[in-house]
């Protein structure tokens, strides 16, 4: 038979240290478990401010912002500005990558603070906003005025329309006489300087002579070129037309 081993038994100093320690892991833990339910007090209220714990209710909390909302007009840029007929014309695909992605249509974090419905025109960063419920907006790039030719302030959109007749003021056919051909009216038209959509501000019931207009030349988003009025790329404009109601507030600074 296999001899077992010799197993030598603990010092009476080590059971004793051995038994110490258990001793005292158990009242620590039972005056833990004691002082966290109050059982000398029978009390139901806790007090945590010693134990340093967070008693900050969920509820007491500002819920985080949901995220921007979904809007089938609003996709890919390839979708976006494909070509398509629109009215009896045949609207030019638009060569997205060669416009500056912070000027291509999309929804963002509204950072104007003006009611929905609103449209808001920022001059120096050239882009437009419609203005959403729930605190999104639509963006848009567009090109302004040049120096001496713009114009800013709060108004209205009158009216609005679709592949609009473009006639140029005198003052611009003086500084162009080739354009004096059109005095009566250019038809709307593929290179109609109004593109597919105008709608037309007006301030305390008189017409600015400003228009957001679309433009055939997309080449021109982000840039100051214009006579004033704020131009769109077309498949910009005829999105942003479908969503305006008459009398929308209009911001342009």
């Amino acid at each position: 038979m296999r001899e077992l081993p010799h197993l030598t038994p603990p010092l009476n100093s080590d059971a004793i240290e051995t038994e110490f320690h258990l001793s005292r892991r158990m009242i620590l833990s039972g005056a833990g478990a004691l002082a966290l339910l109050g059982v000398t007090g029978c009390s139901r209220t806790l007090d945590l401010s010693a134990l340093q714990v967070d008693d900050v209710t969920t509820g007491s909390l500002r819920p985080m912002r949901p995220s921007i909302s979904v809007d089938k007009n609003i996709t890919g840029p390839d979708v976006m500005y494909a070509s398509f007929t629109d009215g009896g014309f045949i609207l030019p695909e638009v060569p997205y990558k060669k416009v500056k992605p912070e000027f291509r249509r999309q929804i963002v974090v509204d950072p104007t603070g003006e009611q929905p419905g609103t449209i808001v025109v920022h001059l120096q960063e050239r882009l437009l906003y419609l203005v959403q419920p729930g605190g999104d907006a639509i963006r848009y790039g567009v090109g302004i005025g040049k120096d001496g030719f713009r114009w800013s302030g709060r108004a209205n959109v009158q009216y609005g329309k679709e592949w609009p007749v473009w006639t140029p003021p005198a003052e611009m056919i003086a500084r162009k006489p080739e354009l004096v051909k059109w005095q009566g009216g250019q038809p709307g038209g593929l290179t109609n300087p109004l593109g597919a959509r105008a709608l037309y501000i007006y301030q305390d019931g008189k017409d600015t002579g400003y228009r957001i207009h679309g433009s055939p030349e997309w080449w021109s988003i982000g840039q100051a070129m214009s006579s004033g009025c704020v131009r769109l790329i077309n498949q910009d404009i005829i999105d942003l037309y479908s969503r305006v109601s008459k009398k929308n507030p209009v911001v342009v600074a």
